[in-house]
C-alpha cells in the first residue's frame, strides 16, 4: 500500500481521498491546518514555515511514497519542498515560488507570452502618492502573494486604493503572519528581493474569462480541460465554472498553445498547474489573468463527470512518479459546473438547509457535492471587506446537457432552501 502526505487538505480534497476505492489502495496522512477557520488559524501567529518543514522531513523520512497538496498559500510550496528533500517527485521550490509571486510571474510572462501579458507594476502597502503606484488608475490590485481573490479588486482612484489598504491592528497582523512562510522560503530557494509584502496593479482587463487546467510530467504538458468562469452580474466575484468552454474551438487550441510556451518556458517541469484566461471576442485577444502551480480541487471534479477520468488519480500517480492517464467524453454528463452561492450585503445566512434535505438531494442526485462556508461576526465582516462578497457554499452537479444542467442546480437550491 503506498503511503502519502497530504498537506494543508481543502474540504474538497478529504471528500476525495477518503473515497473507499482511494482508501483501499493508498494511506494517507494529513498535516496543515485551515488558513480560514478558527480556531485552526490561530496557529498561523507562533507558525514558522523553516521549523515545519524540518519536523515533517524527521517524521515521514523513509515513511513516504509521495507528497501531495492543493492549498495555494501554504501547501504547494512547502510539498514540494518536502518531496524535494525527501527525494520524492515533486515540482521545484524555485519555480512554485516564481510562479506563485504575481509580480516575478508577470515579468516571466512579459518575457516569454508578452501579447498575452497585460500592464503591471509592483508597490508596498504603505504608499504616499499616486506616482508611486506606477500604473495609471483605473487598475486592478491584489497583494502579491495571496489566495481565493483576498484583497483582489478593481480601484478607480488614489482614494479608494487607500481606503482599500486601510487595516485595524489585527487585520495588520494577519496579513504579515499570511505572507512570512513565503518571504522565508522565497530567501531559501530565489534570489528574488521584492518580498510578499507588496501589491501588484494591473491594467483593467475585460473579456470572456476561463480556467486552463493541466499538468506537466517529465516536461511533457498534457491539458485536462478549459472551463467558462462566470462572474456575479457587474462584480469580479465567480458564480460558476461550467465544462466543457463555450468559446470557439480555434480560441481553445491558441490557449492551449499558450500555456504550452509559458510552462515550458518557465521550466514547469513538473506537476498539476492552472492558468486563468480572459479572450476578448472584439479583436481576439488572449490575457493571462493569473497562473497557479498546483491542482484547481473545486472544479477538477467537473473532469470526472464529463470525461470519465479522475484527477485526483493523476495527482496521486504525479506524486508517485507514474505516468497519469487520462480520457475524454467518457463520463456520466454532457456537462458539468461548480456553483458558487454568495452574498453581497454582508448579512449572515439565517436558513441553512438540514440534515435531512442534504441527504435527499444527495439520494436524488447522487453526484451532487455540497459544500458550506458559513460564517458570522468578525470572520463574516473580514471576509466581505477583503474579498467583497461572501460565499456560503459550493454546489457542483453533473448535467445531460448545459439546459439540463442549469435546471438540476435550481431543483438543488429549491430544495436546500437557503435564504
Amino acid at each position: 500500500m503506498k503511503r502519502i502526505l497530504v498537506l494543508f487538505p481543502k474540504d474538497w480534497d478529504r471528500d476525495e481521498l477518503e473515497q473507499p476505492c482511494y482508501r483501499a489502495r493508498y494511506e494517507f496522512y494529513y498535516e496543515g491546518f485551515d488558513l480560514f477557520r478558527f480556531p485552526e488559524n490561530a496557529r498561523l501567529i507562533t507558525f514558522s514555515v523553516r521549523r515545519y518543514v524540518e519536523k515533517l522531513v524527521k517524521k515521514y523520512r523513509g515513511r513516504l511514497d509521495g507528497v501531495i497538496s492543493n492549498n495555494e498559500h501554504f501547501g504547494a510550496l512547502i510539498a514540494a519542498v518536502v518531496a524535494q528533500r525527501l527525494g520524492l517527485p515533486g515540482t521545484d521550490p524555485a519555480v512554485i515560488i516564481a510562479a506563485q509571486h504575481k509580480y516575478y510571474a508577470r515579468c516571466l510572462q512579459q518575457k516569454i507570452v508578452p501579447e498575452a501579458t497585460p500592464r503591471f507594476s509592483v508597490f508596498p502597502y504603505k504608499v504616499e502618492t499616486p506616482a508611486a503606484v506606477g500604473l495609471p488608475f483605473p487598475f486592478y490590485v491584489k497583494p502579491v502573494k495571496a489566495t481565493f481573490s483576498v484583497l483582489a479588486r478593481r480601484v478607480d482612484n488614489f482614494a479608494q486604493l487607500q481606503s482599500h489598504l486601510r487595516f485595524n491592528p489585527l487585520e495588520t497582523l494577519i496579513l504579515h503572519k499570511l505572507v512570512t512562510p513565503f518571504n522565508d522560503l522565497m530567501a531559501r530557494f530565489t534570489p528574488f528581493i521584492i518580498d510578499a509584502h507588496h501589491l501588484i496593479a494591473e491594467e483593467v482587463m475585460t473579456g470572456v474569462q476561463v480556467n486552463l487546467d493541466g499538468f506537466m510530467h517529465n516536461g511533457r504538458m498534457t491539458i485536462l480541460g478549459i472551463v467558462d468562469e462566470v462572474m456575479y452580474p457587474g462584480t469580479q466575484a465567480f458564480m460558476r465554472f461550467e465544462y466543457p468552454s463555450r468559446l470557439p474551438a480555434e480560441v481553445l487550441e491558441r490557449m492551449c498553445a499558450l500555456a504550452e510556451r509559458l510552462f515550458t518556458g518557465i521550466d514547469y517541469g513538473y506537476g498539476f498547474f492552472n492558468i486563468e484566461l480572459i479572450y476578448q471576442p472584439d479583436n481576439g485577444r488572449i490575457q493571462i489573468v493569473e497562473i497557479n502551480p498546483r491542482m484547481a480541487s473545486q472544479i477538477v471534479n467537473l473532469y470526472r463527470r464529463v470525461d470519465g477520468y479522475d484527477p485526483y488519480q493523476v495527482l496521486i500517480d504525479l506524486a508517485l512518479g507514474e505516468a497519469p492517464h487520462i480520457t475524454a467524453g467518457e463520463g456520466a454528463f454532457g456537462a458539468a459546473a461548480s456553483f458558487v452561492f454568495r452574498r453581497f450585503d454582508g448579512r449572515e445566512v439565517t436558513r441553512v438547509p438540514r440534515p435531512a434535505q442534504i441527504a435527499s438531494v444527495h439520494q436524488r442526485y447522487p453526484d451532487a457535492r455540497l459544500m458550506l462556508y458559513l460564517k458570522r461576526g468578525a470572520s463574516l465582516a473580514r471576509e466581505m471587506k477583503w474579498l467583497g462578497s461572501y460565499r456560503y457554499a459550493v454546489l457542483n452537479i453533473g448535467g445531460a446537457s448545459t439546459e439540463d444542467l442549469h435546471q438540476r442546480y435550481h431543483e438543488i437550491r429549491r430544495a436546500l432552501s437557503f435564504d
